[in-house]
């Protein structure tokens, strides 16, 4: 085989195997976004079991000066979980692991901050695959492989940004 052969297959074979990275980044953000659906409804049960919503619990200030009123020697400061509410947070409830066929009975505030903390992380990976799939689907396209897409197309939608309404 002469050099510009074995270019054109040394091209073909680094377009192929970005092509597959891209397919299994996606995969994993179809994954991730199983997990961050299951974990979003699992934060919704525990905020209705502690008959709670996202703003229905009083800022810390407010119940504090309420409990301040009438007494001298009260605790000035008194942590109040968004999720937890006045719900009580050593209630035991039950919860799963993922990756794991094991049920576990934990304190219902440890049981929700685990899931909101595997959330935030899911969200994290998210951001980050899909950063990587524009990132390489950029790549791919300026190098001709995507011939139904221009690069100044993709280029365009590549650099689109959400902005926080």
């Amino acid at each position: 085989m002469d050099d510009n052969m074995k270019q054109i297959q040394q091209s073909l074979i680094e377009m192929e195997i970005e092509g597959e990275n891209i397919l299994l980044a996606r995969h994993q953000l179809v994954e991730n976004d199983k997990l961050r659906n299951g974990n979003r409804e699992a934060l919704t049960a525990s905020r209705k079991k502690a008959r709670t919503t996202k703003s229905s619990v009083p800022s810390p200030f407010d119940s504090i000066m309420k409990e301040i009123e009438g007494l001298e020697s009260k605790v000035l400061v008194k942590e109040i979980c968004s999720t937890c509410g006045n719900h009580d947070p050593e209630e035991k409830t039950w919860m799963m692991f993922h990756g794991a066929d094991i049920f576990v009975r934990v304190p219902f505030h440890a049981a929700h901050t685990i899931i909101e903390k595997d959330q935030a992380q899911l969200d994290y990976d998210s951001k980050r695959l899909q950063s990587f799939v524009k990132e390489k689907s950029l790549l791919i396209s300026e190098k001709g492989v995507l011939a139904d897409i221009s690069p100044g197309v993709l280029r365009s939608l590549v650099t689109l940004t959400d902005k926080p309404k």
